[in-house]
Parts: C-alpha cells; structure tokens; sequence
C-alpha cells in the first residue's frame, strides 16, 4: 500500500512538472549521462564495494514559451522526470537500485547548473540479519530518492550538450522499517543533453511579478514508522500543524508555525510496561498518552510551481520526552557470546542524541487542487513528506492541508 501511494504521488508530479500549461510551447531535450563515484559506508563492518556505476536517462522541457509566474520568477527552469539504473559496486550484498525522479534544474550562470531530483527507487538487495546482515544501509525495496547534481557545459552545439557533473545520491524508506542507515554516493558525471526541437532564442515577453500576500495553512498528517529492529513494524503518527506567512512574487512561500504530533508506537510501548520504562522512566505510565505526544516550532520555505509544492520546514522540538527511550531502543545493539548467550546494548544519551533530539526537518511535495498561479483565495492540498530528527528519518507523511490567503499587495 505504501508503495502504491508513493508511485501515485510521482505520476502527479512528473505530469505537471514536465508540462504545467498546456497551451504554451515548451522545447524539450534527452540526456544520456554516465556516472562513476563510490558509496558511502553506512556502518561499521558495511560490505566492501568497488566503484559505484550509474547510468540515468532524462526527459526534460526547456519552458521558453511557458507564462506561468514561477517560470518567470525562477528564470525559465528545466523540469521534466529521468530514470536510472545504479550499480553500488557489489551486486551480492549492496545490489542494484532503479529509480524515477521528477526533477527541476535552474540555471544560476551561463554555463552552470544545479539539478535536483527528487522521487522513488526500487533497490534489489536488502539487510537481512542472517543472509546479509552487514548491510544496514536499505531493508526495503522500495525507498525514498534524492539526487543533487551540479553540471558545467564543456562543450556546446544546436544538437548536443556536453556537461561535467559532480553531485551527491541518497535512498532511504523513511523509517518505515529498520536498520534504515541509508545508502550515501558521490558521483561525478559526463552526459550528453540531445534537444529534440530546436531551441528558441525568444522567451515568453510576461513580466515578473511583484507582489507579497499574506496566508494562513492548517494541515492534518497521517504518517507510518517504526520503533526499533525489535518492534519493527508500521505504526501511525498523527499530526496537526498550524502555518502562518508570506508569499512574494506568488513563487516563494516563506512562513513559521506549530506542530503536534502523537506517536502510536510511544503510546504502546508505555501502556505496555516496556522494559525501559519499568526499569528507568516509570513516572510515563502516569500519563501515556502526554508522554507519546511531541510538539514543537517550526520555519519553512516552499517553491510554488503551479500546482506543485516544494516545501522544506526546520523545527525545533520544545517537547518530546519519548525520544530519550527511542534514542537507546534505536542506537544500542545484540551480541551473541561464546556460550550462546543474547546481549542488549542500549545507546548512550550523548551530546548528539541532544542535538537530533531538539532539531526537527520535513522535506517533501504538495499537490493544490486549485493552480497557485491564480492566487486562490482558498485552496485545499495533499502532501508527502519525509519528517526526521535533524537529518535521520523519523517517519513518513501523508498529508491534506488548507490554505486562505489575505488580500495581494502588488509592488
């Protein structure tokens, strides 16, 4: 079902990012592009690997006759979806990943610029404790991808780009199940940009705007995670947030606000006397459903592009006194002595576990009914999002979310 709902959410994204108005004439372009790098290790005792392959093929629109406001604003992008295939350099225990990912590339200089991709990918090989039990970088088969490239044209016809590209790829499942460690590359790249029409040397004559307009977002979310490796399966995460802000030149949404969240499996683990909780933190059982419960203040920036959100939030977690026993559940281990015997060893409540405990991130994409080019005074949207502690997954989102938007100030 998760699987289902994450392809679901690309095939919106790639239909509206590769052609948001279809009354406009947008020039496209294929690109072959050949990859070398290495993967990262993604713990201790991780499987040895040789050179990371990769080979990625993209289709893209130029959007030169696109009138949209968010192409002006952000200078006529390239957007479009490309599939690839990626080889960690050791099939038999890391394996083999294919991934699609909508992708947007703006071009800050003349001949620079900066791709970012953001989709699914389905990887071949699995942790598994008895088969596999070195690689704790992926445990699930289809996962969450990212890829962040820059390129540099070296050379340049009316028929073929030549590009250098240095850039970093990331999967992970979003901890929907564990070990969740997350497979890390840096990739250098040669690619060949094929366009398939002739490219305009006349863009569309709208101007840019100028404005500023005030909004108000509520959301709702539904998100999926897991506790541990011992209590590793799907629990619901509950949200509710509260967003407040402002949209300038209708493109860039910047705003702050409050979340609140209830995890399930918090929740469970204390009515159900867990071994933590009756050996250290008893006062829990006082009132599970408080101490299950975390709520913070949060900032966020997202790139309006039609009826596509790009959305990124930092938080600060004011209160989620659960995550001391989440910490020592998720960072500790076993080990089997020589007689046989099974030992638990708990994570220790360090100054990293301090610093994961108090930061919060979300990153993700918002589909709105309405197109945002309108400025709609209401508009409803439905979202996916990644939420973690600092950078490490904490769970999967799925959200539905209104947004009112005062009276726009034009400059």
């Amino acid at each position: 079902m998760r699987q289902n709902v994450i392809f679901f959410c690309w095939a919106f994204t790639i239909h509206y990012l590769s052609g948001q108005n279809p009354t406009t004439t947008s020039n496209s372009y294929i690109a072959a592009e050949f990859t070398l790098g290495k993967i990262m290790e993604a713990n201790d005792g991780f499987p040895s690997t040789n050179l990371q392959g990769e080979f990625f093929l993209s289709y893209g629109s130029y959007n030169n006759y696109n009138a949209s406001e968010w192409v002006q604003q952000l200078n006529y992008p390239k957007t479009g979806v490309m599939l690839g295939f990626s080889d960690f350099g050791n099939t038999q225990n890391v394996g083999k990943a294919y991934a699609i990912m909508p992708f947007i590339e703006l071009t800050p200089f003349k001949k620079t610029h900066i791709n970012v991709g953001f989709g699914s990918s389905y990887i071949d090989t699995q942790y598994d404790s008895i088969s596999n039990p070195n690689n704790r970088g992926a445990s699930t088969k289809v996962n969450w991808s990212f890829r962040s490239f820059l390129y540099y044209d070296i050379i340049k016809t009316k028929a073929i780009d030549w590009r250098f590209g240095m850039g970093y790829a990331h999967h992970s499942n979003g901890h929907t199940r564990l070990p969740n460690q997350g497979l890390n590359s840096f990739l250098g790249s040669i690619s060949a940009k094929i366009n398939t029409k002739k490219s305009p040397t006349v863009f569309s004559e709208v101007r840019k705007t100028k404005s500023r307009q005030t909004y108000f977002s509520s959301r709702f979310g539904y998100g999926i995670n897991v506790l541990s490796q011992r209590f590793n399966t799907l629990k619901p995460v509950y949200t509710i947030a509260l967003e407040y802000g402002k949209i300038y030149n209708e493109t860039f949404q910047l705003g702050y606000g409050f979340y609140y969240r209830f995890y399930e499996h918090y929740y469970d683990y204390i009515k159900n006397n867990g071994a933590l909780i009756v050996e250290d933190y008893p006062i829990f059982q006082d009132n599970p459903f408080g101490y299950a419960s975390n709520f913070g203040l949060f900032v966020t920036t997202e790139v309006l592009l039609g009826h596509v959100g790009v959305s990124l939030d930092i938080g600060i977690n004011i209160y989620k006194p659960f995550y001391k026993v989440d910490w020592r559940l998720t960072q500790g281990y076993e080990y089997t002595n020589a007689q046989g015997q099974t030992f638990e060893v708990l994570g220790e409540l360090d100054w990293y576990y301090e610093i994961k405990r108090t930061i919060s991130s979300r990153l993700g994409l918002k589909y709105y009914l309405v197109n945002t080019d309108k400025t709609p005074k209401h508009n409803i949207f439905f979202g996916v999002h990644i939420n973690a502690n600092l950078g490490q997954a904490d769970f999967t989102d799925f959200s539905l979310g209104y947004v009112y938007r005062f009276a726009k100030k034009s400059k």
